[in-house]
């Protein structure tokens, strides 16, 4: 026999999330392989394929074998996560890491994106304001053709005067 339940619909997703993310985060940490799988989807294959150091398909591939070995390797003599990714850049280069580091002028890497999306929303809030704007301005010129010619003859006046004629 089903038991009713009072739980609201919301509050079973979020619990279903809740445990999904646990068993995700269990799974991933669990010992040399799970850190094995995590830092060689942190670096990149110096190939020159454009991929994920754990990700590298090419048959045969001079480069992915190797690197794998010397973090298989870095993480058998206990190298932590960052000397393991200093030892990578130092002998390969700042490419290979996949991401940028949050440092000096890498930090633009993380933040022009998100400046990139700030300007043209506000470039696009300026631009439907102005469209709104004219077109105000053509009810308003619409609705002083009803007005009698001594009152329009005073608005043109006014809109010369304060150089209020629009954009």
């Amino acid at each position: 026999m089903k038991r009713p339940t009072n739980q609201p619909i919301w509050l079973k997703a979020i619990e279903a999330s809740v445990l999904a993310a646990a068993v995700y985060f269990s799974v991933a940490a669990a010992g040399p392989s799970g850190r094995l799988f995590d830092l060689d989807h942190k670096l990149m294959c110096t190939c020159g394929c454009a991929e994920i150091l754990g990700e590298c398909n090419h048959v045969g591939c001079p480069n992915s074998t190797q690197e794998l070995a010397e973090l298989r390797t870095d993480i058998a003599t206990g190298m932590s996560d960052q000397q393991v990714f200093d030892a990578f850049t130092a002998k390969y280069g700042a490419t290979v890491l996949a991401a940028p580091t949050t440092h000096g002028f890498d930090l633009v890497a993380w933040i022009a994106p998100f400046a990139v999306f700030g300007a043209a929303l506000l470039g696009t809030m300026l631009l439907v304001r102005r469209w709104s704007v004219g077109k105000r301005l053509a009810t308003e010129s619409a609705d002083a053709s009803l007005l009698d010619p001594a009152e329009r003859e005073r608005m043109d006046k006014i809109r010369r005067e304060t150089g209020d004629g629009g954009f």
